[in-house]
Order: structure tokens, then C-alpha cells, then sequence
């Protein structure tokens, strides 16, 4: 009954909020971004620490701060940003987003092996997600589930509004696989802590990140092109979707060497992105939580 409740009090919001003019809608999520960044809560603390470790040679404390204040605006405006998907068309695509270099993944699909698109959170996903199936279709992403049911709900709605396929990340191998071999598009965002058993140990931002190992085995079983796909708030207000070459995989024979190997150029490719548009990534999430660490004493092989 009360997840019902919540349902439609957020759908409510959302058609709201679809409704009111894109630039006012922005001015209003730099406002609430600017209130929220006021608030002393944990992952406030978190992101700061974050940026700190990420950038601390490179901008002081002060800086630091003022960047932490420009990604609580981006993502109070990215907030409620996110229900104008619901007014998304072939018509008025444009004033909401450009695309750059998309012969790529045209190029890619040509294959037949179908694709896995790197990506993370930067920019604004959720918009990226619904525009790419609008313009591309017979697209699919992997997504955890969420812990709120009524969002949950709310959010495969937009998601498959043009047709999206959501893959639940947990045990999402064999169906992955299957969508592969449709030709599908396959998102996947790979900058989200794993623990030790599910990932590889890559350098992200000059420390050891614990990173999901499943796209480079994929990539590396079944062929399947992997093209980097990512969004960014251009200064007219609108996202620019950037589109990047296929990735050249590394093949070496040694397959454990060759998940790692990859993992990592995925990562430094994702960091990459994060460089040039730092204020629009999502630092809230506690990406180094899972150390590299030996649990035997040392000595234990001698």
C-alpha cells in the first residue's frame, strides 16, 4: 500500500517536473544543488575525500571544495533533469543533446557481434540511456536494483521507454551473452567498487580500485566490439554525447593477464572522460572500498 503511495507521488513528480521549461528546470536544480551542498551529510565527506585523494597534487583544499560545490549544482540540475526523458522525441532531441562521432558505433554494430558500450556516471546517464535507444534502438543495460521498489519501478519505466532492455546485474552472464548474439547494444558502467572476488585490482585516479572483471571476459570470449560511450553538459545546457573509437583489445594468450590488462585500459579510459568534465561525476560513491591486500603474513611462500 505504501509502496503504491510512493509510486505514484514520484510519478507525479516527474510528469510535474517534464512540464516546466528546460532552462528553468536547470536554474532550479543549480539551486537546490547550491542548498544541498550546505548540508553536512556523510557523502558529502566522502566525495570530498575523494576528490582530495583523486586530485590532491594538483588543487588545494579551497579548490577542492569549489569543485565539490560545482558537482552538488551539476547533479541537483541532473536531479531534475532527468523527467524531461518523458517529453524526449525524434523532433526535439536536439535541444537536449548533440552527437559526436557516431559512426563509431554505427561501425561497431556492423560487426553482428553486437556491442558493449563502456560508460560511467558522468554527465547524465539516465537522459544518455533513453536518447541513445531513441536514436539507435535494440539497446539493452546492465543495472543493479535498486533498494527504494517504488523507484525502481519509476526508473525501468524511463529506461525502456524506447524499448531498452534492463539486464539485472546480479547472475546477468548468460543473458548478457544471449543479447549479445541478438546484435544488441550492451551498456555497462564500469567505475562502481566490486569486492575482490567479482573484479581486478586497476589504478583509477593513481590508487588500486577494485573494478568489475565481466566486460573484458566477455569482450574477450565472444569478440564483441567495445566502444566508450559518454555524456557531458556542454555550456549551452545541452549534453554532448561523445562517442570514441573502438577499443583495441589485448590479446596476449595469458587469459588472466589479459582480463587484468584490459580492466585496466577500460578504467583509464573512463578516467580519461572524468578528467575533462570532473564536476559532473558522481564522487558520492566509495569507489577504493575494497583494499588490495594479502590476507597471509609475510613470509608465509619462503
Amino acid at each position: 500500500m505504501l509502496e503504491s503511495i510512493a509510486h505514484r507521488l514520484l510519478r507525479l513528480f516527474v510528469r510535474t517536473m517534464s512540464r516546466i521549461p528546460f532552462p528553468v528546470v536547470q536554474f532550479m536544480g543549480k539551486m537546490l544543488g547550491t542548498l544541498a551542498f550546505l548540508v553536512p551529510l556523510n557523502r558529502k565527506t566522502v566525495a570530498l575525500d575523494n576528490l582530495l585523494q583523486s586530485f590532491g597534487s594538483e588543487m588545494s583544499d579551497t579548490e577542492a571544495k569549489r569543485l565539490l560545490r560545482k558537482v552538488y549544482i551539476h547533479f541537483g540540475q541532473m536531479l531534475l533533469e532527468v523527467p524531461h526523458a518523458l517529453r524526449l522525441n525524434p523532433e526535439n532531441a536536439h535541444k537536449y543533446f548533440t552527437f559526436e562521432s557516431e559512426e563509431h558505433f554505427l561501425d561497431a554494430l556492423k560487426k553482428g557481434k553486437g556491442v558493449l558500450a563502456l560508460t560511467g556516471h558522468l554527465g547524465n546517464w539516465e537522459m544518455k540511456l533513453v536518447a541513445l535507444s531513441m536514436r539507435f534502438g535494440n539497446l539493452a543495460v546492465v543495472a543493479r536494483r535498486m533498494d527504494f521498489a517504488p523507484l525502481q519501478r519509476l526508473m525501468i519505466d524511463l529506461r525502456s521507454m524506447y524499448g531498452t532492455e534492463i539486464i539485472p546485474k546480479q547472475r546477468s552472464m548468460r543473458k548478457l551473452l544471449a543479447t549479445l548474439r541478438q546484435n544488441k547494444a550492451i551498456g555497462i558502467l564500469l567505475d562502481q567498487n566490486v569486492d575482490w572476488y567479482e573484479g581486478v585490482f586497476t589504478e583509477f585516479f593513481g590508487r588500486p580500485a577494485c573494478t568489475n572483471k565481466g566486460l573484458a571476459l566477455v569482450a574477450l570470449k565472444t569478440g564483441a566490439p567495445v566502444v566508450p560511450l559518454f555524456s557531458a553538459k556542454a555550456k549551452d545546457g545541452r549534453y554532448r554525447i561523445t562517442i570514441d573509437k573502438e577499443v583495441d583489445l589485448i590479446r596476449t594468450g595469458d587469459k588472466l593477464r589479459d582480463v587484468e590488462d584490459n580492466t585496466t585500459l577500460f578504467t583509464s579510459i573512463i578516467e580519461r572522460h572524468i578528467r575533462e568534465h570532473p564536476e559532473q561525476y558522481f564522487w558520492f560513491h566509495r569507489r577504493w572500498k575494497t583494499k588490495n591486500y594479502c590476507p597471509l603474513p609475510p613470509g608465509y611462500f619462503s
